[in-house]
């Protein structure tokens, strides 16, 4: 077969555009070809049961979106890798969907520790990350997109209801000894500090401690009438069994949680926490016919007719929704369209409109406080109307007038 010079010419230069593209651009050439997105989550170790399921949720999104027509055209292809609950895990797996795997979004991670450990590659790479779980703020990176709350959306409402509906004013808080809780303590006695209360004490203990009989007796002889916990993981099954077996009660002295949710409240024992608070965008018991059909069909998809659902899970499946948003707005996969593309998108999720911030790429939510009852669930006793704008930095002074993290980056003089 003969090749004329300009065939040759065009070929090769096809060829040449192909192979200097990034491994992304060249995904994105293939037309019709499945588009390949990461799921980056733990199957293994300690994280892997909650994480499976944030795995799930992005993977039944896809799935969904693959039913109605795919992006584009193009069906979704998601590539699952293990982080192993290992912060160098999560940065090897992150390096081979990026480089080897030629993906342009990951979703994925689910400790602010993960997050950390890959982000150096999403920014030196130019791809994008979505995650889904509330964190303790303080970052703004034009590579991730934030889906979960940040502190201002979950105590902004939270600690005036305490003080005003609860009618408390001597708050003992409580946490697990790494960034998360530090930072949610930070934001809370301000707010407490503010509403005429005092916080009588701030302690933690290490990430899985499981001997809480001392901290339970401190918050005893400390005089408080309010416990807020920041505490994580295992820790908080041993912390609310000590403090029901140590006799105390959230009827007298309720836990106020930022992190206790479902997950945990079927692995405690309900008993142990009806009548105490945790403060989330999203539980498993709102009464709409968007988050009942969200139950029964992430049931179907995973097998299991009796399956929890919960807020980070809801919110690592909207998020692949906002993630097709926005490559449909702007018609590319590239790092840039996705970033430009995502601002300003909303989408009707199973607890309610969410929104990307144009400013910060962190998700407008709607703040709710739940009371844990007898049969698990929570009852929502307090819900703002709408969703509030996300403030990463509001721990450090930033507010809605005076922004620290917008298009432009962050504004480290601020601080």
């Amino acid at each position: 077969m003969k090749l004329n010079r300009r065939k040759f010419l065009a070929t090769t230069a096809t060829a040449s555009a192909a192979l200097a593209a990034p491994g992304y651009l060249r995904q994105a050439m293939a037309a019709g070809d499945p588009i390949k997105v990461g799921a980056l989550y733990s199957q293994t170790g300690g994280l892997s049961v909650v994480e499976k399921m944030l795995a799930a949720g992005v993977r039944m999104a896809a799935e969904e979106i693959n039913a109605q027509g795919g992006v584009m055209g193009r069906p979704i292809e998601v590539v699952v890798e293990d982080g192993a609950s290992d912060p160098k895990t999560y940065a090897e797996k992150a390096q081979k969907l990026v480089i080897r795997d030629r993906v342009s979004t990951v979703f994925g991670c689910h400790t602010s520790a993960s997050r950390k450990a890959v982000l150096p590659i999403f920014e030196r790479r130019n791809a994008m990350l979505f995650y889904q779980t509330h964190y303790e703020g303080f970052e703004c990176s034009p590579n991730v997109v934030y889906s979960g709350a940040v502190p201002n959306q979950q105590l902004g409402n939270y600690i005036p209801w305490i003080l005003e509906t609860l009618g408390k004013k001597k708050v003992f808080i409580v946490g697990s000894n790494y960034v998360y809780p530090r930072e949610m303590a930070k934001v809370s006695k301000g707010l407490i500090e503010a509403g005429g209360a005092e916080w009588v004490a701030d302690e933690y203990l290490e990430l899985g401690h499981s001997e809480w009989a001392v901290m339970v007796n401190k918050i005893k002889e400390s005089g408080a009438d309010v416990v807020l916990s920041n505490v994580v993981g295992d820790s908080i099954i041993s912390f609310y069994r000590e403090f029901i077996n140590q006799g105390l009660s959230h009827e007298e002295i309720p836990i106020c949680a930022t992190v206790t949710s479902e997950i945990e409240i079927a692995a405690m024992g309900p008993e142990y926490a009806a009548g105490s608070y945790t403060s989330f965008p999203y539980f498993m018991s709102l009464d709409t016919p968007a988050n009942k059909s969200f139950i029964e069909r992430y049931r179907a998809f995973v097998g299991d007719p009796k399956a929890t659902t919960y807020h980070s899970l809801e919110a690592a499946y909207f998020q692949v929704f906002l993630w097709k948003q926005a490559v449909e707005a702007s018609g590319d996969i590239t790092a840039e369209a996705i970033r430009e593309g995502v601002r300003g998108q909303e989408y009707a999720a199973p607890g309610g409109n969410v929104k990307i911030d144009e400013d910060n790429l962190h998700c407008w939510l709607t703040p709710r406080i739940g009371q844990w009852q007898a049969d698990g669930q929570s009852k929502v006793v307090d819900e703002y109307p709408e969703p509030i704008k996300p403030l990463p930095y509001a721990a450090y002074g930033e507010t809605a007038d005076n922004l620290f993290c917008t298009r432009e980056g962050l504004d480290s003089s601020k601080l």
